[in-house]
């Protein structure tokens, strides 16, 4: 199992990353969300906490740009679940959750982005508690050959201690940048959420990193016991 900091060593651009897992002790789950930008509009963002749920906004919102893939809300809390993902499919799933529809249902409606000529993937995460036990599913939806849309689903219904799983948009920079391949990334977790967070925020890319979120739940309770975010325009 590769470290954080060596998966992603050499790699300038893994562009927007959902992980999900669990803490050595056994006794929190662990939800990460970092994004990366190349364009001023990408780069002009930071994380904002309203509640439970989490937005991106405008450092500067004289910059902003075109909104659209650009500002939504990467994660939701419902009931005994939370949401991560890299779009406005939070919504999606929340809005299906509520009608008691599964996750997977949910983005089966939905399509990676229309951001041609990327064609950026859509990577979703659905954390959920109950008696004290951690079970998460992460997805991938992605552009396949001619207009096929490929819908990836992993289910870890047994979270293990130590271990978290990684899904992130692209294999590295590029033009066009090439979509994320294969499983989900397999990473160890750390007790510490401070040092966990440094690790990953020093593990992404200097020059493109652009705001990360950690969060560790507590597995009795569901409540928060700590989070941090970081972004490159206080850190």
């Amino acid at each position: 199992m590769l470290t954080i900091a060596d998966y992603l060593k050499g790699n300038p651009y893994p562009g927007r990353g959902v992980m999900l897992g669990l803490t050595p002790n056994g006794q929190e789950a662990v939800l990460a969300y970092f994004i990366m930008g190349r364009s001023e509009n990408s780069r002009n963002r930071v994380f904002v906490e309203e509640g439970c749920d989490l937005r991106t906004a405008a450092q500067d919102p004289a910059k902003l740009g075109d909104p659209a893939l650009i500002i939504y809300r990467p994660l939701r809390v419902y009931a005994n679940h939370t949401i991560i993902t890299n779009g406005d499919q939070t919504d999606t799933v929340f809005a299906a959750l509520s009608r008691q529809v599964s996750f997977e249902e949910a983005l089966r409606t939905r399509g990676y982005e229309p951001d041609a000529p990327h064609f950026t993937p859509r990577v979703s995460g659905l954390l959920s508690i109950a008696e004290g036990r951690l079970q998460y599913k992460l997805s991938l939806i992605k552009k396949g050959s001619e207009q096929d849309t490929l819908r990836f689903f992993y289910e870890y219904a047994e979270a293990q201690p130590g271990e978290a799983h990684l899904l992130h948009t692209y294999l590295g920079d590029g033009s066009p940048l090439p979509s994320f391949a294969g499983d989900p990334i397999r990473v160890p977790t750390r007790d510490d959420l401070a040092a966990f967070t440094q690790e990953l925020w020093a593990a992404l890319d200097a020059d493109n990193r652009v705001a990360l979120h950690v969060r560790y739940i507590d597995l009795k309770d569901y409540q928060v016991i700590h989070s941090r975010t970081l972004d490159r325009f206080h850190n």
